[in-house]
């Protein structure tokens, strides 16, 4: 069976196991944090205001790093979605603006330069839920590399303590830009200072730019940092390229470029058991609004409820075996026994084993998940 090569990437299992040990496990609840992060390889900041603090205070039970390390506590944030009614505790941030799907390394870049720019005020991260595509364009096909729930626990990782998930509506998309700075950063989150990149548009009909942010922050006593994209030799790391890279059936590049392995969250749904029957038992998930990756069989990990770890291999696509319809990942977990019937789990993707075909008959099937199992397996030790 041959495998995909990722070209540039290194490809030995010692990385993998590595990713698979230092990705953080999910947290269902949210609190508080308030941390920078700073890694190597990261572009500057370019600041546009001057004459900020740099006390670099910290409030109890915070830390000044950014992605937790492997073993620790995930980090947690507290999420406020009505901009009109921000408690008092939640105002008064350094916030980075973005959609930030993802959260890749370039939105964590804008991250830390806010948390740079003001280390004395709370970090907060303001994104838009849903992402303005779908609200723009339903009929799109899904394209979410995380939901709110990752995406919060992401940021927290990298950061920030306050995620302000903003309702995009109708209401919201009407706000022109000045209006959106006066009302809803000004007057409804009481921001301190901002960070964004240097592409960020927003307002109505993306009236407003980083330029237009710098006169309306500066006219209103707030900061603003303008971020220049995080690059590589392929050019700026994205949202768009890493959705690519998954589509095309590279998960290896695509977690270095969001610093972690991409996964897939959701409850486990019961099927049609044909998975036990032939002998291979499967959780499986469907993909909802997350971006469907490259069709195929992947090496995969699995976070479990209460935060346990389990390697395996998943399917990916329609089963066009059995005349399946709907997209959805069907994941094995090696040595695992336990009822996951409606209970959250996380399917990550650390390589792609081969593309999804249809196989003449289930005993043909049976013999290539065998086969797909102990590929991943080598490919995960």
């Amino acid at each position: 069976m041959a495998e995909r090569a990722a070209p540039g990437m290194a490809r030995d299992r010692a990385a993998i196991a590595q990713a698979i040990m230092q990705a953080p496990t999910m947290q269902t609840s949210v609190g508080q944090t308030s941390a920078g992060q700073t890694s190597a390889g990261q572009t500057s900041a370019g600041q546009t205001s001057a004459g900020q603090t740099s006390a670099g205070q910290t409030s109890a039970g915070q830390t000044s790093a950014g992605q937790a390390p492997a073993g620790a506590a995930t980090a947690q944030a507290t999420i406020a979605r009505d901009w009109h009614a921000v408690p008092r505790a939640l105002r008064g941030a350094t916030v980075a603006l973005g959609n930030f799907d993802g959260v890749h390394v370039g939105h964590r870049a804008v991250l830390r330069a806010a948390h740079a720019a003001r280390p004395d005020l709370p970090l907060a991260a303001l994104t838009f839920e849903p992402h303005p595509r779908e609200h723009f364009r339903p009929e799109d096909p899904p394209f979410r590399l995380t939901l709110l729930p990752a995406k919060a626990e992401a940021l927290a990782g990298a950061g920030a303590g306050i995620v302000y998930a903003l309702p995009f509506d109708d209401d919201l998309a009407a706000l022109s830009a000045e209006t959106f700075v006066e009302e809803v950063l000004h007057r409804g989150l009481g921001v301190r200072h901002l960070a964004c990149g240097a592409d960020f548009a927003f307002g109505h009909r993306r009236g407003g730019d980083a330029d237009f942010l710098a006169a309306a922050a500066e006219a209103r006593g707030i900061g603003l940092t303008v971020v220049p994209p995080v690059v590589d030799a392929a050019g700026p790391i994205s949202s768009t390229r890493i959705r690519r890279l998954l589509q095309d059936g590279y998960p290896e590049r695509a977690a270095a470029e969001l610093g972690r392995p991409w996964e897939v969250r959701g409850h486990v749904a019961h099927g049609d058991k044909r998975g036990r029957l032939l002998g291979f038992p499967t959780a499986n998930l469907p993909l909802g609004r997350h971006l469907e990756p490259a069709r195929g069989v992947y090496a995969v990990s699995a976070v479990l409820p209460g935060g346990g770890m389990a390697l395996g291999v998943a399917n990916i696509g329609r089963r066009p075996t059995v005349d399946g319809t709907e997209s959805r990942v069907e994941a094995h977990l090696f040595d695992f026994a336990g009822d996951l019937y409606g209970r959250e789990i996380a399917v990550r993707l650390h390589r792609f084993l081969r593309p999804e075909r249809k196989f003449p008959g289930l005993e043909a099937l049976r013999a290539q998940i065998a086969l797909d199992a102990a590929a991943a397996r080598a490919a995960l030790a």
